[in-house]
Protein backbone atom coordinates (compact mmCIF):
# COMPACT_ATOMS: atom_id res chain seq x y z
CA UNK A 1 0.00 0.00 0.00
CA UNK A 2 1.21 3.42 -0.79
CA UNK A 3 1.70 5.27 2.79
CA UNK A 4 -1.22 3.11 4.49
CA UNK A 5 -1.62 4.91 7.43
CA UNK A 6 -1.63 8.59 5.97
CA UNK A 7 -3.61 7.47 3.67
CA UNK A 8 -6.60 5.71 5.70
CA UNK A 9 -6.38 9.59 8.08
CA UNK A 10 -6.67 11.19 4.74
CA UNK A 11 -9.26 8.62 3.22
CA UNK A 12 -11.28 9.55 6.92
CA UNK A 13 -10.50 13.08 6.91
CA UNK A 14 -10.37 14.59 3.31
CA UNK A 15 -9.71 18.37 4.48
CA UNK A 16 -5.72 16.29 4.98
CA UNK A 17 -5.49 15.34 1.69
CA UNK A 18 -2.89 16.61 -0.38
CA UNK A 19 -0.93 18.29 3.18
CA UNK A 20 2.43 17.22 4.45
CA UNK A 21 1.18 14.59 7.20
CA UNK A 22 2.43 12.66 10.00
CA UNK A 23 1.09 9.97 11.52
CA UNK A 24 2.63 8.42 14.58
CA UNK A 25 3.36 9.67 18.56
CA UNK A 26 2.99 13.19 18.44
CA UNK A 27 4.59 14.00 21.35
CA UNK A 28 8.42 14.96 21.84
CA UNK A 29 9.19 11.71 22.08
CA UNK A 30 6.74 10.28 19.14
CA UNK A 31 7.70 8.09 16.21
CA UNK A 32 6.74 8.70 12.68
CA UNK A 33 4.67 5.11 11.84
CA UNK A 34 3.71 6.83 8.75
CA UNK A 35 3.99 9.56 6.48
CA UNK A 36 2.30 11.21 3.27
CA UNK A 37 4.18 11.99 0.22
CA UNK A 38 4.00 15.15 0.55
CA UNK A 39 5.86 15.24 3.60
CA UNK A 40 8.48 13.22 2.70
CA UNK A 41 9.34 15.64 0.10
CA UNK A 42 10.89 17.29 2.91
CA UNK A 43 12.68 14.11 4.51
CA UNK A 44 10.36 12.59 6.73
CA UNK A 45 9.87 8.80 6.97
CA UNK A 46 9.03 5.96 9.02
CA UNK A 47 10.89 5.36 11.93
CA UNK A 48 12.26 8.71 12.22
CA UNK A 49 11.78 10.82 15.77
CA UNK A 50 8.55 13.17 15.71
CA UNK A 51 10.67 15.81 16.87
CA UNK A 52 12.92 15.49 14.06
CA UNK A 53 9.85 15.35 11.60
CA UNK A 54 8.66 18.38 13.06
CA UNK A 55 11.70 20.29 12.41
CA UNK A 56 11.98 19.04 8.81
CA UNK A 57 8.32 20.32 7.92
CA UNK A 58 7.15 22.44 10.61
CA UNK A 59 3.89 22.83 8.52
CA UNK A 60 3.03 18.94 8.56
CA UNK A 61 -0.19 17.79 9.91
CA UNK A 62 0.16 15.59 13.01
CA UNK A 63 -2.13 12.73 13.96
CA UNK A 64 -1.77 9.65 16.64
CA UNK A 65 -1.76 6.41 15.01
CA UNK A 66 -5.44 4.33 15.34
CA UNK A 67 -4.23 0.92 14.97
CA UNK A 68 -6.97 -0.89 15.33
CA UNK A 69 -8.65 1.43 11.87
CA UNK A 70 -5.49 0.49 10.23
CA UNK A 71 -6.06 -3.17 11.13
CA UNK A 72 -9.63 -3.39 10.14
CA UNK A 73 -8.97 -1.90 6.88
CA UNK A 74 -6.48 -4.10 6.55
CA UNK A 75 -8.68 -6.87 7.00
CA UNK A 76 -10.82 -5.44 3.96
CA UNK A 77 -7.76 -5.32 1.81
CA UNK A 78 -7.09 -8.74 2.16
CA UNK A 79 -10.42 -10.28 1.51
CA UNK A 80 -9.79 -8.57 -2.06
CA UNK A 81 -6.67 -10.17 -2.50
CA UNK A 82 -8.11 -13.49 -1.45
CA UNK A 83 -10.35 -13.52 -4.63
CA UNK A 84 -7.74 -13.83 -6.82
CA UNK A 85 -5.92 -16.69 -5.11
CA UNK A 86 -6.26 -18.33 -1.78
CA UNK A 87 -2.25 -18.36 -1.59
CA UNK A 88 -1.88 -14.88 0.56
CA UNK A 89 0.86 -14.01 2.80
CA UNK A 90 0.32 -11.14 5.05
CA UNK A 91 3.69 -9.39 5.55
CA UNK A 92 2.44 -6.56 7.14
CA UNK A 93 -0.99 -4.78 7.58
CA UNK A 94 -0.20 -2.92 4.32
CA UNK A 95 1.56 -5.84 2.41
CA UNK A 96 0.51 -9.01 1.38
CA UNK A 97 2.61 -11.66 -1.24
CA UNK A 98 0.20 -13.62 -3.68
CA UNK A 99 0.74 -16.79 -5.18
CA UNK A 100 -0.69 -16.60 -8.83
CA UNK A 101 0.51 -19.38 -10.88
CA UNK A 102 -2.82 -21.39 -10.29
CA UNK A 103 -4.95 -18.14 -11.90
CA UNK A 104 -3.31 -17.80 -14.57
CA UNK A 105 -5.72 -20.26 -16.65
CA UNK A 106 -8.80 -18.28 -15.11
CA UNK A 107 -7.98 -14.60 -14.84
CA UNK A 108 -5.19 -13.92 -17.45
CA UNK A 109 -1.67 -12.73 -17.49
CA UNK A 110 0.39 -11.70 -14.32
CA UNK A 111 0.21 -8.10 -15.45
CA UNK A 112 -3.52 -8.47 -16.12
CA UNK A 113 -3.98 -9.89 -12.73
CA UNK A 114 -2.22 -7.19 -11.15
CA UNK A 115 -3.91 -4.17 -12.47
CA UNK A 116 -7.69 -5.90 -11.51
CA UNK A 117 -6.32 -6.13 -8.30
CA UNK A 118 -5.08 -2.71 -7.86
CA UNK A 119 -8.25 -1.41 -9.07
CA UNK A 120 -10.34 -3.08 -6.92
CA UNK A 121 -8.46 -1.77 -3.67
CA UNK A 122 -8.55 1.62 -5.33
CA UNK A 123 -12.31 1.43 -6.10
CA UNK A 124 -13.18 -0.47 -2.85
CA UNK A 125 -11.27 0.88 -0.22
CA UNK A 126 -10.43 4.26 -2.40
CA UNK A 127 -6.75 3.64 -1.76
CA UNK A 128 -3.94 3.25 -3.80
CA UNK A 129 -1.13 0.40 -3.91
CA UNK A 130 1.54 -0.55 -5.97
CA UNK A 131 1.69 -4.33 -7.45
CA UNK A 132 5.03 -6.03 -8.74
CA UNK A 133 5.14 -9.24 -10.25
CA UNK A 134 7.77 -11.65 -10.54
CA UNK A 135 8.52 -15.28 -10.77
CA UNK A 136 11.08 -14.97 -7.54
CA UNK A 137 9.46 -13.69 -4.34
CA UNK A 138 11.88 -11.12 -3.23
CA UNK A 139 12.22 -9.73 -7.04
CA UNK A 140 8.34 -9.22 -6.65
CA UNK A 141 8.44 -6.50 -3.42
CA UNK A 142 11.57 -4.68 -5.49
CA UNK A 143 9.20 -4.61 -8.23
CA UNK A 144 6.51 -3.15 -6.12
CA UNK A 145 8.96 -0.53 -4.34
CA UNK A 146 9.45 0.72 -8.16
CA UNK A 147 5.69 1.13 -8.62
CA UNK A 148 5.29 3.23 -5.89
CA UNK A 149 4.72 7.26 -6.43
CA UNK A 150 7.81 10.00 -5.98
CA UNK A 151 8.46 13.11 -5.18
CA UNK A 152 10.12 14.63 -8.15
CA UNK A 153 11.25 18.18 -8.78
CA UNK A 154 8.09 18.89 -11.25
CA UNK A 155 5.90 17.55 -7.99
CA UNK A 156 4.37 14.16 -7.24
CA UNK A 157 5.21 11.24 -9.62
CA UNK A 158 2.49 8.88 -9.00
CA UNK A 159 4.54 6.20 -10.51
CA UNK A 160 3.39 3.27 -12.99
CA UNK A 161 1.35 1.26 -10.23
CA UNK A 162 2.46 -2.07 -11.71
CA UNK A 163 5.65 -3.06 -12.48
CA UNK A 164 6.24 -6.42 -14.06
CA UNK A 165 9.92 -8.57 -14.05
CA UNK A 166 9.22 -10.74 -17.05
CA UNK A 167 12.02 -13.92 -16.27
CA UNK A 168 14.10 -13.29 -18.43
CA UNK A 169 14.55 -10.30 -17.50
CA UNK A 170 15.34 -10.86 -13.82
CA UNK A 171 19.17 -10.55 -13.44
CA UNK A 172 18.92 -6.78 -15.81
CA UNK A 173 16.28 -5.42 -13.03
CA UNK A 174 17.89 -6.94 -9.90
CA UNK A 175 21.82 -6.05 -10.42
CA UNK A 176 21.62 -2.37 -10.66
CA UNK A 177 20.25 -2.25 -6.98
CA UNK A 178 22.54 -1.82 -4.01
CA UNK A 179 23.23 -4.44 -1.86
CA UNK A 180 21.01 -3.25 0.86
CA UNK A 181 17.76 -4.32 -1.61
CA UNK A 182 18.81 -7.76 -0.73
CA UNK A 183 16.91 -9.67 2.40
CA UNK A 184 19.67 -10.21 5.08
CA UNK A 185 21.56 -7.19 4.01
CA UNK A 186 21.76 -4.99 7.30
CA UNK A 187 24.13 -1.84 8.05
CA UNK A 188 26.97 -4.49 10.10
CA UNK A 189 26.66 -6.89 6.35
CA UNK A 190 26.42 -3.92 4.35
CA UNK A 191 29.59 -2.06 6.03
CA UNK A 192 31.98 -5.50 5.78
CA UNK A 193 30.66 -6.23 1.82
CA UNK A 194 31.11 -2.30 1.22
CA UNK A 195 35.24 -2.95 1.97
CA UNK A 196 35.52 -5.70 -0.47
CA UNK A 197 34.06 -3.01 -3.36
CA UNK A 198 30.74 -4.91 -3.15
CA UNK A 199 27.92 -2.10 -3.78
CA UNK A 200 25.51 -3.14 -5.81
CA UNK A 201 23.88 -6.94 -6.25
CA UNK A 202 25.19 -7.12 -9.94
CA UNK A 203 29.01 -6.52 -7.91
CA UNK A 204 27.75 -9.22 -5.72
CA UNK A 205 26.62 -11.42 -8.24
CA UNK A 206 30.10 -11.45 -9.51
CA UNK A 207 32.18 -12.48 -6.38
CA UNK A 208 32.95 -16.62 -6.05
CA UNK A 209 30.55 -18.02 -3.61
CA UNK A 210 33.39 -19.40 -1.56
CA UNK A 211 34.97 -15.39 -0.93
CA UNK A 212 31.22 -14.66 -0.04
CA UNK A 213 30.84 -17.13 2.23
CA UNK A 214 34.64 -16.40 3.69
CA UNK A 215 33.56 -12.67 4.14
CA UNK A 216 30.29 -13.43 5.61
CA UNK A 217 29.91 -17.23 7.20
CA UNK A 218 28.86 -20.05 5.25
CA UNK A 219 24.86 -20.03 5.72
CA UNK A 220 25.05 -16.03 4.79
CA UNK A 221 27.35 -16.05 2.33
CA UNK A 222 25.49 -18.75 0.22
CA UNK A 223 21.93 -17.26 0.86
CA UNK A 224 23.27 -13.96 -0.28
CA UNK A 225 24.90 -15.39 -3.27
CA UNK A 226 21.76 -17.38 -3.95
CA UNK A 227 19.80 -14.10 -4.50
CA UNK A 228 22.51 -11.97 -6.20
CA UNK A 229 21.63 -14.49 -8.96
CA UNK A 230 17.84 -14.39 -8.53
CA UNK A 231 17.53 -17.77 -7.12
CA UNK A 232 15.38 -18.03 -3.94
CA UNK A 233 13.53 -21.31 -3.16
CA UNK A 234 11.01 -19.56 -0.84
CA UNK A 235 7.52 -19.44 -1.88
CA UNK A 236 4.22 -18.01 -0.73
CA UNK A 237 3.12 -19.90 2.58
CA UNK A 238 -0.18 -18.63 3.16
CA UNK A 239 0.05 -20.26 6.80
CA UNK A 240 2.77 -18.14 7.66
CA UNK A 241 2.66 -17.67 11.78
CA UNK A 242 3.76 -14.54 13.57
CA UNK A 243 6.62 -15.49 16.01
CA UNK A 244 5.92 -13.57 18.47
CA UNK A 245 3.77 -10.79 20.33
CA UNK A 246 4.10 -7.94 22.15
CA UNK A 247 3.40 -4.70 23.45
CA UNK A 248 5.63 -1.54 24.74
CA UNK A 249 5.29 1.93 25.29
CA UNK A 250 7.50 4.82 25.41
CA UNK A 251 6.91 7.42 28.36
CA UNK A 252 6.43 11.13 28.38
CA UNK A 253 8.91 11.38 31.13
CA UNK A 254 11.93 8.49 32.51
CA UNK A 255 10.16 6.46 35.08
CA UNK A 256 11.71 4.81 37.74
CA UNK A 257 8.87 3.94 40.26
CA UNK A 258 9.03 0.01 40.80
CA UNK A 259 5.58 -0.07 41.94
CA UNK A 260 4.15 1.63 38.74
CA UNK A 261 6.17 -0.30 36.25
CA UNK A 262 4.90 -2.91 38.31
CA UNK A 263 1.26 -2.22 36.97
CA UNK A 264 2.80 -1.74 33.31
CA UNK A 265 4.24 -4.95 33.11
CA UNK A 266 0.79 -6.24 34.67
CA UNK A 267 -1.12 -4.26 31.81
CA UNK A 268 0.93 -5.38 29.43
CA UNK A 269 0.92 -8.72 29.75
CA UNK A 270 -2.79 -8.91 30.00
CA UNK A 271 -2.75 -6.92 26.61
CA UNK A 272 -0.25 -10.07 25.53
CA UNK A 273 -2.21 -12.54 26.69
CA UNK A 274 -5.53 -11.63 25.27
CA UNK A 275 -3.96 -11.41 22.26
CA UNK A 276 -2.38 -14.68 22.22
CA UNK A 277 -5.90 -16.37 23.13
CA UNK A 278 -7.19 -14.68 20.25
CA UNK A 279 -4.59 -15.88 17.52
CA UNK A 280 -4.86 -19.13 19.04
CA UNK A 281 -1.60 -19.54 20.33
CA UNK A 282 0.51 -19.64 23.71
CA UNK A 283 4.27 -18.83 24.45
CA UNK A 284 6.90 -20.25 26.35
CA UNK A 285 9.08 -17.48 26.14
CA UNK A 286 8.45 -14.16 27.79
CA UNK A 287 10.57 -11.40 27.24
CA UNK A 288 10.93 -7.72 29.41
CA UNK A 289 12.71 -4.99 27.29
CA UNK A 290 13.79 -2.22 28.65
CA UNK A 291 15.06 1.12 27.53
CA UNK A 292 16.55 3.82 29.37
CA UNK A 293 16.48 7.90 28.87
CA UNK A 294 20.20 7.26 26.82
CA UNK A 295 18.53 5.08 24.52
CA UNK A 296 20.72 1.96 25.84
CA UNK A 297 18.46 -1.08 26.00
CA UNK A 298 17.97 -4.05 27.74
CA UNK A 299 16.70 -7.10 27.07
CA UNK A 300 15.47 -9.97 29.69
CA UNK A 301 14.41 -13.61 28.96
CA UNK A 302 13.11 -16.52 30.27
CA UNK A 303 11.71 -19.95 29.21
CA UNK A 304 9.32 -21.82 31.24
CA UNK A 305 8.64 -25.61 31.39
CA UNK A 306 5.74 -27.39 30.81
CA UNK A 307 2.20 -25.99 29.66
CA UNK A 308 2.74 -22.93 27.51
CA UNK A 309 1.31 -19.79 28.21
CA UNK A 310 -1.36 -17.74 26.84
CA UNK A 311 -3.06 -16.25 30.14
CA UNK A 312 -2.86 -12.65 31.62
CA UNK A 313 -1.35 -13.99 35.03
CA UNK A 314 0.95 -16.48 34.23
CA UNK A 315 2.77 -14.22 31.39
CA UNK A 316 2.82 -11.14 33.80
CA UNK A 317 4.34 -13.62 36.77
CA UNK A 318 6.74 -14.46 34.51
CA UNK A 319 7.52 -10.46 33.79
CA UNK A 320 7.60 -9.39 37.23
CA UNK A 321 10.52 -11.75 38.17
CA UNK A 322 12.20 -10.13 34.75
CA UNK A 323 11.72 -6.89 36.46
CA UNK A 324 12.62 -7.36 39.54
CA UNK A 325 16.53 -7.96 38.03
CA UNK A 326 16.64 -4.80 36.51
CA UNK A 327 18.00 -1.52 37.32
CA UNK A 328 15.12 1.16 36.94
CA UNK A 329 18.18 4.30 38.41
CA UNK A 330 18.80 5.49 35.08
CA UNK A 331 15.03 5.80 34.20
CA UNK A 332 12.89 3.88 31.55
CA UNK A 333 12.30 5.56 28.82
CA UNK A 334 10.45 2.26 26.75
CA UNK A 335 9.16 -0.26 28.18
CA UNK A 336 8.14 -3.55 26.83
CA UNK A 337 6.42 -7.22 27.10
CA UNK A 338 6.24 -10.04 24.87
CA UNK A 339 5.61 -13.91 24.44
CA UNK A 340 7.58 -16.08 21.74
CA UNK A 341 8.52 -19.61 21.11
CA UNK A 342 4.84 -20.20 19.96
CA UNK A 343 2.98 -23.58 19.98
CA UNK A 344 -0.88 -24.49 20.15
CA UNK A 345 -2.21 -23.80 23.79
CA UNK A 346 -2.95 -26.28 26.12
CA UNK A 347 -5.61 -28.40 26.09
CA UNK A 348 -5.83 -27.88 22.05
CA UNK A 349 -4.90 -31.69 21.85
CA UNK A 350 -6.76 -34.26 23.61
CA UNK A 351 -5.25 -35.04 27.42
CA UNK A 352 -6.48 -37.31 29.99
CA UNK A 353 -9.18 -36.71 32.56
CA UNK A 354 -7.00 -36.94 35.50
CA UNK A 355 -4.97 -33.54 34.34
CA UNK A 356 -8.28 -31.42 34.11
CA UNK A 357 -10.16 -32.46 37.07
CA UNK A 358 -9.12 -33.31 40.84
CA UNK A 359 -9.55 -37.54 41.95
CA UNK A 360 -11.28 -37.89 45.50
CA UNK A 361 -7.91 -37.22 47.31
CA UNK A 362 -5.72 -35.74 44.02
CA UNK A 363 -2.62 -34.65 45.34
CA UNK A 364 -0.63 -31.22 44.37
CA UNK A 365 -0.16 -31.92 40.87
CA UNK A 366 -3.76 -32.47 40.22
CA UNK A 367 -4.42 -29.30 41.91
CA UNK A 368 -1.75 -27.29 39.51
CA UNK A 369 -3.66 -28.56 36.85
CA UNK A 370 -7.09 -27.56 37.51
CA UNK A 371 -5.54 -23.96 39.31
CA UNK A 372 -4.44 -23.61 35.02
CA UNK A 373 -7.83 -24.89 33.99
CA UNK A 374 -9.35 -22.40 35.82
CA UNK A 375 -7.49 -19.29 34.78
CA UNK A 376 -7.55 -20.11 31.44
CA UNK A 377 -11.55 -20.48 31.59
CA UNK A 378 -11.85 -16.97 33.91
CA UNK A 379 -9.54 -15.78 30.63
CA UNK A 380 -11.95 -16.90 27.98
CA UNK A 381 -14.82 -15.17 30.08
CA UNK A 382 -12.76 -11.99 30.33
CA UNK A 383 -12.37 -12.28 26.68
CA UNK A 384 -16.43 -12.20 25.95
CA UNK A 385 -16.91 -9.85 28.38
CA UNK A 386 -14.46 -7.20 26.76
CA UNK A 387 -16.04 -8.24 23.41
CA UNK A 388 -19.35 -7.25 24.23
CA UNK A 389 -18.89 -4.12 26.95
CA UNK A 390 -15.41 -3.22 25.90
CA UNK A 391 -11.67 -2.99 26.81
CA UNK A 392 -12.22 -1.50 29.82
CA UNK A 393 -15.40 -3.29 31.38
CA UNK A 394 -12.98 -5.79 33.01
CA UNK A 395 -9.03 -6.53 33.92
CA UNK A 396 -6.81 -7.36 36.72
CA UNK A 397 -7.68 -6.07 40.15
CA UNK A 398 -4.27 -4.49 39.82
CA UNK A 399 -5.60 -2.08 36.90
CA UNK A 400 -8.27 -0.98 38.62
CA UNK A 401 -8.15 3.08 39.49
CA UNK A 402 -10.54 5.35 40.48
CA UNK A 403 -13.57 2.70 40.01
CA UNK A 404 -11.92 2.50 35.81
CA UNK A 405 -9.66 -0.02 34.68
CA UNK A 406 -6.50 0.89 32.97
CA UNK A 407 -6.30 -0.09 29.73
CA UNK A 408 -4.41 0.49 26.49
CA UNK A 409 -4.36 -1.55 23.66
CA UNK A 410 -1.68 -2.18 21.38
CA UNK A 411 -1.47 1.12 18.78
CA UNK A 412 -2.99 3.54 21.47
CA UNK A 413 0.38 4.36 22.07
CA UNK A 414 2.44 2.48 19.80
CA UNK A 415 4.74 5.11 17.97
CA UNK A 416 5.14 7.08 21.77
CA UNK A 417 3.43 9.22 23.69
CA UNK A 418 0.85 11.79 22.67
CA UNK A 419 1.34 15.69 22.96
CA UNK A 420 -0.89 15.93 25.55
CA UNK A 421 1.03 12.91 27.10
Amino acid sequence: MDAFFASVEALDDPTLAGRPLVVGGTGKRGVVASCSYEARRYGVRSAMPSAVARRLCPDAVFVPGRYERYAEVSRRMHDIFRRWTPLVEGVSLDEAFLDVTGALRLFGTPAGIARAVRDSVASELGLSCSVGAATVKFVAKLASEAAKPRWGPAGLDPGPGVVVVEPERTLEFLHPHPISALWGVGPATGERLARLGIRTIGDLAGVPREALESAVGRAHGSHLADLARGVDPRGVDPERRVKSVGHEETYPEDRRDREGLHVEVVRMADSVASRLRSAGVAGRTVTLKIRYGDFTTRTRSVTVAGDPLDTGSAVAAAALDLLAEVDLAPGVRLLGVSVSNLSPPAGSEPRQLELEFPLPGGGPAAGVAVGAARRRAADAALDEVRRRFGEGAAGPAALLAGGQIRTRRPGENQWGPSASG
